[in-house]
């Protein structure tokens, strides 16, 4: 089994879930973590609370029956504050923003092939550092939700002698909201994809990813923090990033 528990009760499951997994899949013959855990515990039931993506890796909560699964749930949709569930990432970003902290906000929406688009509070399309143009006419674009991201950027290196702009730094990341793909999304639209990440990167990112030999999004939920569903305990986990990427800073 690819999937790591780290804590386990009559209630709930914490595991680790290593990149390139994917936390349920409806491809025949793929794993996934659901199924791997559905097998361990011999059970038909297990409470999806929330996801990452298959090429981020990092912690997760399931539930192992439907009342934890609902209690958890609504402390996951409180997003910020008291008796929320609370996850803090860490991402090696390619570049280095002129802010060594910030928020970023939007809105968000995803498209027909299947990609996060970030608009910003024109209604335009964000490009590098907030660049776009205006897409009046798309029907998506008004399902668009906001987004808020806060980042701060804990140490950076520059790579074989590069600038800093093409130098890669070590990033703390909190969400108050939990669109799709939105860290990856937000930060490409921002100017620093995630190094790793092929779906937002640029050609400059996705080059220097291909020199590092960094193959998987270099995103970790490394922290997770909640109220145990039925005892009311608080929980706090937290792993080490385990991806190439964060071993070269």
């Amino acid at each position: 089994m690819r999937t790591e528990i780290l804590y386990e009760d009559k209630d709930i499951l914490v595991v680790y879930k290593p990149a390139g997994l994917a936390v349920q899949t409806a491809r025949a013959g793929q794993p996934d973590v659901a199924s791997e855990l559905k097998n361990y515990l011999a059970s038909t039931y297990l409470g999806i609370v929330h996801r990452l993506d298959q090429p981020v890796e990092g912690l997760l909560v399931f539930a192992r029956h439907q009342k934890a699964a609902a209690a958890l749930t609504r402390q996951l949709q409180k997003q910020d504050g008291e008796g929320s569930l609370h996850k803090q990432y860490l991402g090696v970003l390619w570049g280095w923003p002129d802010a060594g902290e910030g928020t970023l906000v939007g809105e968000m929406y995803k498209d027909a092939a299947g990609r996060a688009v970030v608009l910003d509070c024109a209604g335009k399309v964000q490009g590098e550092k907030g660049g776009g143009k205006s897409f009046p006419g798309n029907a998506a674009a008004g399902t668009a939700k906001k987004a808020v991201l806060h980042y701060k950027i804990l140490a950076g290196r520059e790579v074989d002698g590069d600038s800093r702009a093409e130098g890669i730094c070590l990033a703390e990341i909190t969400i108050d909201t939990g669109r799709f793909h939105q860290i990856r999304a937000q930060m490409a639209h921002a100017g620093h994809p995630l190094l790793g990440d092929m779906k937002y990167g640029t050609e400059d990112s996705c080059r220097l990813s291909g020199h590092l030999q960094v193959k998987n999004v270099a995103l970790c939920a490394y922290k997770l923090d909640f109220i145990h569903p039925v005892t009311g305990e608080i929980l706090c986990f937290q792993v080490e990033p385990r991806g190439r990427a964060f071993s070269l800073l």
